[in-house]
């Protein structure tokens, strides 16, 4: 489908298009009859561009992310609001046990294994087909032992746009031979809007429908518990600003250097779309809620960026970005008490994450 007119983002479609292992990348623009923007690459399904309005109807890009191919090959964060596979989040030492066979991974954060390692799904030339204007389908097939992981698994992702001002993202995989999954989309949000230099989030008005979260030790992985996160720093029941106990004398918080956690999300079924976060930016107005069928949120403050450079000139430094990942628990493969992550032959992996954008006056 063609995109020559000229896009809000500014983004040039040009300036994605390049061959990489023998497959075209591109830019994808979606749009809705609202003046909504969504834009998309194909390399690693990476959100590119969310333009929308604050309470004035001024638009701004509220995700972080690079204005052209090579940038997003070589971005300081593999990660920057692409997609994650096969498994999303750490995997401990990388290791994990199928059928009675350990399987080794690439360790690529700390001791651990990260988003699916160095070449997953984040790094991948998908297949791309866009349907509409308002809707983009990725399909890529992950071979057998691609990354270490068992199975040959095809996956396919849909982006939707729609006239609510919702991104839906569906999930839809299969596998010849019992491997895990672990989808996810990692983006980084600046409902600010993104600038040189893009501002903390800190003063952002988040709440979490999660009574629970998944406790880390030093290097990120779960300790196995299931914690209240009542009394403590983790409670976004009722809306807190970002930054109001990002520092706490708290252990938790210092093993993650501010939030780096999975919050339990509170759901009256396994499997049920429902709300699990929401987020204000109080001086913009710009708000998003997510919605997701998965059992926890990856909720991440963004605690490492360095001040690198990201779309027109833009500037991602510390807490410059929030990420809520929708996704099972991190180090699942290793812990039979958190919901499984394993995908026979004859199943589907399915997952529906909703992010919607508003105003609040």
């Amino acid at each position: 489908m063609e995109n020559n007119k000229a896009s809000l983002c500014g983004l040039k479609r040009e300036n994605f298009q390049k061959v990489i292992n023998g497959k075209e990348t591109d830019l994808y623009v979606l749009t809705n009859e609202n003046g909504m923007e969504v834009a998309v690459t194909n390399y690693g399904g990476s959100l590119v561009a969310i333009m929308v309005p604050d309470k004035n109807g001024v638009y701004a890009n509220v995700i972080q992310g690079h204005d052209n191919i090579d940038d997003c090959v070589n971005s300081p964060e593999p990660f920057l609001s692409t997609l994650v596979g096969r498994y999303g989040n750490r995997i401990c030492h990388g290791k994990f046990t199928l059928n009675g066979k350990q399987y080794n991974l690439a360790i690529n954060n700390g001791p651990n294994h990260l988003h699916g390692g160095p070449t997953g799904f984040h790094a991948r030339v998908w297949d791309a087909e866009q349907i509409s204007n308002k809707c983009l389908v990725l399909r890529y097939v992950s071979a057998y032992y691609e990354e270490g992981f068992p199975g040959e698994l095809k996956m396919t992702v849909m982006y939707t746009l729609t006239d609510d001002n919702e991104i839906v993202i569906d999930y839809k995989g299969t596998t010849n031979k019992k491997t895990i999954v672990n989808m996810t989309s990692h983006g980084f949000f600046s409902l600010t809007g993104i600038a040189n230099p893009t501002p903390s989030q800190e003063d952002v008005i988040c709440q979490i429908n999660a009574d629970f979260y998944v406790p880390i030790d030093e290097n990120c992985i779960p300790t196995g518990e299931i914690l209240r996160v009542k009394g403590t720093p983790f409670d976004f029941t009722e809306p807190h600003t970002v930054g109001e106990r990002i520092n706490a004398d708290h252990e938790q918080i210092k093993n993650g250097a501010g939030y780096d956690h999975c919050y339990v999300l509170n759901k009256r079924e396994p499997g049920e779309l429902s709300f699990a976060a929401k987020i204000v930016e109080p001086v913009s107005g710009r708000s998003m809620e997510v919605y997701t069928t998965e059992p926890g949120v990856q909720f991440y403050s963004d605690n490492w960026a360095d001040g690198y450079k990201g779309q027109h000139g833009a500037t991602f430094g510390k807490r410059s970005g929030l990420c809520f990942e929708a996704q099972h628990f991190p180090d699942s493969p290793n812990r039979a008490h958190f919901p499984s992550v394993v995908l026979n032959p004859g199943e589907v992996y399915t997952q529906k994450t909703i992010y919607k954008f508003g105003v609040e006056e």
